[in-house]
């Protein structure tokens, strides 16, 4: 009882913490970033993208937290509680979809694709280690390639 009451506090933290992050990244003015590239030429806005780590889709660093979660239960083999843990990936991106794919929709569904990979690779009938690691790299590394890691 003890474990399960932990494992729910854990939860609730990481999503209030999601869900207030979110919140602030959905809270700046639309047009700021249309300021800031009306201001630089072309040659000047290729290379300010790649020398931030930020997405254009704003902070992830919430989300994939959790996925490295995921991925850290998948390499211990411990399936069922990496099933479990994915889910609040999915709720907690589901949650973001309506400030997150206006920013940029191409990005958002990448991202939305490789997060589907991973929770089909998970809740399979039955589940393979190897897929399972193998759709959570995948899931990392595209996290890593929209904020320019």
């Amino acid at each position: 009882m003890t474990n399960q009451q932990s494992i729910v506090r854990s939860v609730v933290a990481v999503s209030a913490a999601v869900l207030l992050a979110l919140a602030v990244g959905c809270s700046k003015p639309a047009d700021q970033n249309s300021a800031s590239a009306a201001s630089t030429t072309p040659g000047q806005s290729i290379s300010a993208s790649q020398g931030t780590s930020a997405s254009k889709l704003g902070d992830l660093s919430a989300f994939r937290s959790i996925a490295a979660d995921v991925a850290a239960l998948v390499d211990k083999g411990d399936l069922p509680a990496a099933k479990a843990r994915i889910k609040d990936l999915e709720v907690a991106w589901d949650s973001a979809e309506a400030g997150l794919k206006p920013r940029a929709a191409d990005d958002w569904h990448v991202l939305d694709k490789s997060i589907d990979k991973s929770l089909a690779a998970l809740r399979a009938d039955t589940p393979s280690q190897a897929d399972c690691k193998a759709a959570m790299a995948a899931l990392l590394k595209t996290f890593d390639a929209l904020q320019g890691k």
